[in-house]
């Protein structure tokens, strides 16, 4: 782990993607950094908590009083539209980050002893035509966010990818929205 002197948690960032079931549009994308609230993440924390027109951002939160720890401010990366979105961002997608959010402290992954002295940011993807589309399976948009704020935090507390993997796979391994040879996405 990356800690200061103290054995604190200093500065992680960790990410995951997590595909949706067919059809559904629901892949969840989370990019986080955890670190000590005393810290450059504690920091950030604390500038994030100011409100933007169309970003709305809210603690993590697991039901009414009961706020996850470590304190974990989710912030969308798509600007807020609709009351629509709102719903979704506060409901399903906040209740799959508290969860795993907690979950990674009952696991180990995060420690516990310092699920106070930390915090979480987690930038949040949900694709804008989630809001409007009736048959939308919130279940799904759940499933997808849980399973990657897991293993986002899983990979920020282990340093995942290393140094040594993502020079391995410098030339293996292609970004899905470009290919060098051909210029294009993949998707």
């Amino acid at each position: 782990m990356t800690t200061t002197d103290s054995g604190s948690i200093w500065f992680r960032t960790g990410e995951a993607t997590v595909f949706s079931s067919a059809g559904q549009g629901t892949d969840a994308m989370p990019e986080i950094l955890i670190g000590n609230v005393k810290g450059p993440a504690g920091h950030a924390f604390a500038t994030l908590m100011g409100q933007t027109e169309g970003h709305t951002r809210m603690f993590a939160i697991r039901a009414c009083n009961q706020q996850v720890r470590p304190a974990t401010l989710i912030v969308p990366k798509v600007t807020i539209k609709s009351a629509a979105y709102v719903n979704l961002f506060g409901g399903p997608v906040q209740s799959a980050v508290a969860d795993a959010v907690l979950d990674s402290v009952i696991d180990g992954v995060i420690p516990a002893d310092q699920a106070n002295e930390l915090c979480i940011i987690a930038m949040l993807w949900i694709a804008p035509e989630c809001a409007s589309d009736p048959e939308l399976d919130r279940k799904d948009l759940y499933r997808t966010n849980y399973e990657a704020m897991k293993l986002a935090i899983s990979r920020a507390m282990s340093n995942s990818p290393s140094i040594d993997e993502l020079i391995a796979n410098r030339h293996k391994i292609v970004h899905e929205m470009y290919d060098p040879e051909t210029g294009e996405s993949q998707w």
